[in-house]
């Protein structure tokens, strides 16, 4: 009410500031200075206030991304990533970058469907799919699912194998344990699995850090690798797998289709009212910042992968193409340097158990969403499980049986079999497309028209780069065997 006053006195009475006490003209001063105070703490407040309600909202979210998360950086991702290092240095970092921003685009796609139609990908596919299209979608997610299961079990056999010494066929039916394991953590709420799992991806990510800045790698070099080259589609150095080849390896093994139909399961676990736009809204908004920020720690991981192979395996790739190799190389100086130590090794196989762990906790969970959502199977969810998990193992079990003995010929089966899920990945894209795009099925929530266009762009360019691939391992292969006919 003074200042009011005041600026009538002065702007309509004319009357000079001189005239008016000067007392008066302090308190007028200081009570300018009280309100400027008083309304920048109410703007400091306000914004704890907005800072704090995001964080709420957002640690309800967290979680799911976690799990969809480790199909990243599974140890199907090891072998191509160090592989890809180790034989063209840095320069797939860039296919790293683009299949993270791939992964992003679909997960949230994934992720909306759940929390929209309140069906999870199987579910959906199986509903607006006719049975024949449906069960043939089913046969190539399931073997899919193998050839994730071959690389996380073997993984985790491998690591075992290392640790301890226990035989990789022991180690693979140890590898069973998880779906009990899986089981306990139920009891406990699915909260307490994705505790687990974060703690186990975070392990990861510290060993990885610590490696590479053992390695020293180039700085230079990483930032460059980040770019887009033509090198992609040249003619491979002898003795090396192609470029193309470890890209649509990277592809497969960074964009996995399990996770998909995964992360549409997981998004319908935070409670929502459906009925309340508003509430789905903010639930789309913070499942895709959850989803987006766990997927960046897998970016992190799959790049700190490629570099380690970089800077400390370059010239050496056919030295390290197996993991006894890679555990074996961390501690000969040789190959790793001055920084070699058994310790490295240690960690590098602890990390491995980890990532093996990791995945086949979200593998188990990904073939019970898969078999109940496109069989409609009404059975306890622990039958389901086990069932899963052997009916996967089964694969493991016989390459194992076949090629125990050599462990290089594993791990190679690991880099194809990544491969593979890249040639698998189309069949999971393009439904989520469809499906998203729906205005029937998803109201206001369908994808923009950038982004389906985008999203079959993709789809079409990996169909487009896996026949291409087809194509070079077959002719590869019938080289081989004319070679073989020429010296008989």
């Amino acid at each position: 009410m003074e200042i009011s006053k005041l600026f009538f006195i002065v702007f309509f009475k004319k009357t000079p500031l001189r005239k008016i006490g000067k007392d008066r003209l302090e308190s007028v001063k200081f009570r300018c200075l009280l309100t400027r105070k008083s309304l920048f703490l109410r703007s400091i407040n306000l914004l704890k206030l907005q800072i704090t309600t995001i964080w709420q909202n957002l640690k309800a979210f967290l979680g799911p991304g976690a799990l969809v998360a480790v199909g990243y950086m599974d140890p199907g991702n090891w072998i191509t990533s160090v592989v890809g290092g180790a034989s063209y240095k840095y320069s797939l970092l860039f296919v790293i970058l683009i299949s993270s921003i791939i992964a992003m685009q679909l997960q949230q796609m994934a992720g909306k469907l759940g929390i929209v139609t309140r069906m999870d990908l199987a579910q959906a596919t199986a509903h607006h799919a006719p049975k024949w299209l449906r069960y043939s979608l089913w046969v190539i997610l399931e073997l899919a699912l193998m050839a994730t299961d071959l690389a996380e079990v073997l993984g985790s056999a491998i690591a075992l194998n290392l640790l301890f010494k226990i035989p990789i066929m022991v180690a693979i039916l140890l590898t069973v344990l998880d779906v009990f394991l899986l089981l306990l953590l139920m009891k406990f709420g699915f909260k307490k699995i994705e505790a687990v799992v974060t703690t186990l991806i975070l392990t990861i990510l510290g060993i990885f850090t610590y490696l590479v800045a053992l390695s020293n790698p180039n700085i230079q070099g990483i930032f460059g690798g980040y770019l887009p080259t033509s090198t992609l589609f040249e003619t491979p150095l002898p003795g090396h797998e192609s470029q193309l080849t470890l890209a649509l390896g990277i592809v497969g093994a960074t964009v996995m289709p399990h996770n998909l139909y995964l992360h549409s399961s997981l998004s319908q676990t935070r409670k929502i009212n459906h009925k309340d736009k508003k509430d789905v809204r903010k639930a789309v908004r913070f499942m895709t910042w959850d989803s987006n920020l766990q997927l960046s720690l897998a970016f992190i991981v799959n790049s700190l992968l490629l570099i380690l192979g970089a800077s400390l395996f370059f010239g050496h790739a056919s030295e390290i193409s197996a993991f006894s190799q890679m555990y074996n190389a961390l501690q000969d100086s040789k190959i790793a340097g001055a920084i070699a130590s058994s310790t490295l090794s240690t960690l590098f196989a602890l990390a491995l158990l980890a990532s093996g762990q990791n995945s086949t906790i979200t593998g188990t969970l990904t073939g019970q969403i898969v078999m109940e959502g496109f069989l409609h199977l009404k059975l306890p969810q622990w039958i389901i499980r086990i069932g899963t998990r052997i009916f996967a193992l089964l694969p493991v079990i016989i390459v194992a049986v076949l090629f125990g003995h050599q462990e290089k010929t594993l791990d190679q089966l690991l880099v194809y079999s990544q491969v593979f899920l890249s040639i698998a990945l189309p069949f999971s894209i393009f439904p989520l497309i469809y499906l998203t795009s729906k205005k029937s099925l998803m109201g206001e929530f369908t994808n923009a028209k950038w982004n389906t266009i985008l999203g079959y762009a993709v789809s079409i360019i990996l169909t487009i780069l896996n026949i291409k691939l087809l194509f070079d391992i077959f002719k590869s292969g019938f080289e081989v065997k004319s070679r073989h006919r020429e010296d008989w």
